[in-house]
């Protein structure tokens, strides 16, 4: 196995793990409100936050941007939860193949903004995979594609799950919408009350 591929099957695995969830709960957010009928849009989206955690990826893992990691950690979850509450507002197309999304187009710049960030999570994990490597050109493009692969099979998953209880099980798009939402909304609130750095902001921020 050639070094990209390594580093291309250590990216999919890392936004596919289980154990390191936050980053598909994300996805899920930013997809909740799509089905497959919607994917035009949805490539739109995902194109978005794509450039956005690319951009932060390479910065971060070339040692151009530095930001302290317990930040990142606390400000992924707070980036799930803003985009999963922001899902409780959505207006659905009145018609299933209506091109009229009776929402504003502010989801797009979100999602590159919001991938900013995340982008500055997955470059911890890529940094500390490299150690000492002198070259690290073939090592982030095979991450960050095998991130974009692992990616888009959770899109997909999530798209063909929504096709199914929406347009094939009946149910209520909205209620569909509100109840994965909140789901991810409380899941989220958990990783930040959890999370190390944000019980030591609590502890000392004055009485």
């Amino acid at each position: 196995m050639s070094e990209f591929q390594a580093y291309l099957q250590l990216g999919f695995n890392h936004i596919t793990d289980s154990n390191g969830y936050d980053h598909i709960l994300f996805i899920m957010a930013l997809c909740t409100v799509y089905t497959l009928i919607d994917w035009k849009r949805v490539v739109i989206l995902v194109t978005a936050f794509t450039i956005g955690h690319s951009i932060t990826l390479a910065l971060a893992t070339t040692g151009v941007v530095t930001v302290n990691p317990d930040w990142i950690e606390l400000l992924i979850p707070v980036t799930i939860v803003v985009t999963a509450f922001l899902n409780f507002f959505y207006k659905p197309p009145k018609s299933l193949f209506s091109q009229k999304e009776k929402t504003s187009s502010f989801r797009y710049p979100l999602a590159l903004f919001f991938g900013l960030i995340h982008g500055l999570g997955f470059s911890n994990y890529l940094r500390a995979l490299l150690g000492k490597e002198a070259e690290i050109f073939n090592p982030l493009l095979g991450f960050n594609i095998g991130l974009e692969l692992g990616q888009l099979i959770i899109v997909f998953i999530i798209l063909s799950i929504a096709f199914v209880m929406i347009e094939l099980l009946r149910i209520q798009r909205m209620t569909w919408i509100n109840i994965l939402s909140g789901i991810i909304v409380g899941m989220s609130l958990s990783l930040i009350i959890n999370n190390e750095f944000f019980k030591s902001l609590l502890n000392t921020s004055p009485n």
